[in-house]
């Protein structure tokens, strides 16, 4: 007998599904980003939510998906050293990643693995260390990030909800920008207000909001058309 196929928990639907209207509105996300980096340039990006199950780490792959599709050179770093899930999502192996480079001052090199996406590499969270929190907000971290920044266009960071832990938060310190994922008709108002506060004084900057799992069909959108906001400058832009 063949070996059994474990069933698919997500779908990676930019890389699978590339012309699907579902993909097209992550492009969409990508372009607003430009938008936001006339002023100053975004290229380290940490995606957190309030909540745990808002589609924060989806919504992280998809977004590295269509970067690296647009040529940029992209690594995707999974810091939720709690409940880590992109290996999960490329369906890579979890065995060494962010925590062994910042507890055993591994070369990054020795973590990074490729996708299936061109330009698009992957690091893991690696196994779950006993001190997230402390691990995060230390100098090997802020290094690890900086020589990633070396190497690479884009490092988008995968990180753990807003306000379940300081992780978030800590992250946000040592990012060029936040971006916050919501999932609608799920997240509650007062819960993204907190979030958002709670990242502002952590000293973030916060660029944008990202609705996710919206029910196209029930808020009657016209001609397939996905919406999003980006703050820019206090400013809201529709795509």
């Amino acid at each position: 007998m063949g070996k059994k196929k474990n069933k698919r928990v997500y779908e990676l639907i930019t890389h699978e599904k590339p012309r699907s209207m579902f993909s097209e509105a992550y492009r969409s996300l990508r372009t607003n980003l430009g938008f936001t980096e006339i002023d100053q340039k975004c290229r380290t990006l940490l995606l957190s939510s309030p909540n745990p199950m808002d589609g924060k780490s989806l919504t992280t792959a998809n977004l590295a998906v269509v970067l690296a599709q647009a040529g940029h050179t992209v690594v995707l770093v999974d810091c939720d050293l709690r409940k880590p899930s992109q290996h999960t999502i490329f369906e890579l192996e979890n065995h060494r990643g962010v925590s062994n480079c910042l507890a055993q001052n591994l070369d990054i090199s020795k973590v990074t693995q490729p996708s299936p996406v061109d330009n698009l590499s992957i690091i893991s969270s690696g196994p779950i260390p006993p001190n997230p929190t402390e691990m995060l907000n230390s100098d090997a971290t802020r290094g690890f990030l900086a020589r990633l920044q070396e190497e690479y266009d884009y490092v988008l960071v995968d990180g753990p909800p807003v306000l379940a832990v300081a992780d978030a938060s800590i992250l946000a310190r040592q990012v060029d920008g936040v971006i916050l994922v919501l999932r609608s008709a799920s997240s509650r108002v007062d819960a993204s207000k907190e979030a958002k506060e709670q990242l502002k004084r952590a000293g973030a900057n916060l660029i944008g909001v990202v609705l996710n799992q919206v029910d196209i069909k029930r808020n009657n959108y016209y001609h397939n058309q996905y919406y999003y906001y980006v703050e820019d400058s206090g400013k809201k832009k529709k795509a």
